[in-house]
């Protein structure tokens, strides 16, 4: 099946790992070519290198109000054009209710929410017809998760957030998608898991809860990403897709 993808332009956020980077290299595999970014220089030009030709690089704060316009600019610039943005960022401090500091919270808030919203309303003034902006969010979305309490309250937000801006581009045919990343084999995931004290033991009994009993890859995450980013998914708008092995059991 051909997405559609060949030398369409995308940003790609906080791509020099994870579930970013794994994005970025999906839709690079489909001849697409992708701008990534990360906080640090001397990471993204690792990942640049890595990701081979196509990809370019710029370091970038998604905190930083000046951001979304020098990443939209520097897309153009290097590739001649702009379709889409998937926006995503490491996920905040962890911690409960009674353990998350004003300041971690107030940090989070303007990555994590504030940037991106930010980013998508920069995206949505420059896309034209066939555009689209993806959100990396989480499960958290649906269902809280122990530990994680900054991200319960503001991944859902961004939701929202990204429903309504669906419905206020539909007329202009750019598309709004996001996907709900759940137990996804990064370095991210494994160090929450170590936060218990006893990292095989809680991968066990996370994975017992999954139906198909194992967490996701990176790489499969990214190939569900390439594909609502792509043409061939025109279709899809507002949705909020789990990729999560089934294991939110609602409809």
């Amino acid at each position: 099946m051909d997405l559609g993808l060949k030398n369409r332009v995308y940003v790609v956020t906080g791509a020099t790992r994870g579930l970013g980077r794994a994005s970025a290299q999906a839709l690079l595999a489909e001849g697409a070519q992708v701008l990534i970014t990360g906080r640090e220089e001397k990471s993204v030009a690792e990942a640049v290198a890595e990701l081979g030709p196509g990809a370019a690089g710029l370091a970038a704060d998604n905190a930083d109000p000046a951001t979304p316009g020098r990443l939209i600019a520097e897309a153009r610039s290097r590739f001649g054009g702009f379709d889409g943005i998937l926006i995503s960022v490491g996920g905040p401090a962890p911690g409960f209710a009674a353990d998350n500091t004003d300041e971690e919270w107030a940090s989070a808030f303007d990555t994590v929410f504030l940037g991106a919203v930010r980013m998508a309303r920069a995206a949505a003034e420059t896309l034209t017809e066939g555009g689209v902006i993806g959100f990396v969010l989480s499960g958290s979305v649906h269902e809280p998760i122990p530990g994680l309490t900054i991200s319960n309250g503001l991944r859902p937000g961004l939701a929202g957030f990204a429903k309504s801006l669906a419905g206020d581009l539909g007329p202009r045919g750019i598309r709004v998608v996001g996907l709900l990343p759940s137990r996804i084999d990064t370095d991210r995931v494994r160090s929450l898991d170590a936060l218990s004290g006893d990292a095989d033991a809680a991968r066990a009994a996370n994975e017992s809860r999954i139906p198909l009993r194992r967490y996701g890859t990176p790489e499969e995450f990214g190939n569900t990403a390439a594909f609502l980013l792509s043409p061939a998914a025109s279709y899809l708008t507002g949705v909020m897709l789990p990729v999560d092995g089934g294991a939110r059991h609602g409809f």
